[in-house]
């Protein structure tokens, strides 16, 4: 402590660092790092601060438990739909090859990107390459208005051609 001191009195323009733990009680650190302040507790905050986080809560988001299950989904009334639904089915053999079809195409897919993680600099290209096609994006479709209009039309032209009215 002398020592700073007396480096301080030497050296007003600098500053010095003192430690402030206690001398007397040698510590084993393992990292330079400062503490961190103590936690503070919910109950130093007053009373009104609580009172106004509770009165702006909105009424809406209050969720009760009740004991009636009026809103629940009735599992039996679910399997009786489903089970009308597949006999109505006429290419049972060509719903389950499609089924199995998106389920391996599902798995392959993520093989594919956790195989493209892997590579080092690959993933970060392949953000950038997202990021820049997403500015293309806006600039080109949602940026004026006259180009919303026309994304609007395609998109109603690609509707109606999947629901088959055209």
């Amino acid at each position: 402590m002398a020592a700073a001191a007396a480096y301080a009195t030497a050296y007003p323009n600098t500053a010095v660092l003192v430690s402030r733990l206690p001398s007397t009680k040698p510590t084993a650190r393992c990292s330079s790092l400062p503490l961190l302040p103590p936690r503070l507790s919910s109950t130093s905050f007053p009373a009104s601060a609580k009172h106004f986080s509770e009165s702006r809560r909105s009424p809406l988001l209050q969720i009760r438990a009740s004991s009636e299950d009026s809103s629940g989904l009735d599992t039996s009334e679910l399997f009786s739909d489903l089970k009308e639904k597949w006999d109505a089915l006429e290419n049972k053999s060509t719903v389950l090859l499609y089924g199995g079809g998106a389920i391996v195409a599902v798995w392959l897919s993520s093989i594919v990107v956790s195989a493209v993680n892997s590579v080092p600099l690959l993933p970060k290209i392949m953000e950038l390459v997202g990021l820049g096609y997403t500015g293309w994006f806006v600039y080109r479709y949602l940026l004026f208005k006259s180009s919303r209009k026309e994304l609007a039309t395609d998109i109603e032209a690609l509707k109606k051609k999947i629901a088959g009215t055209e």
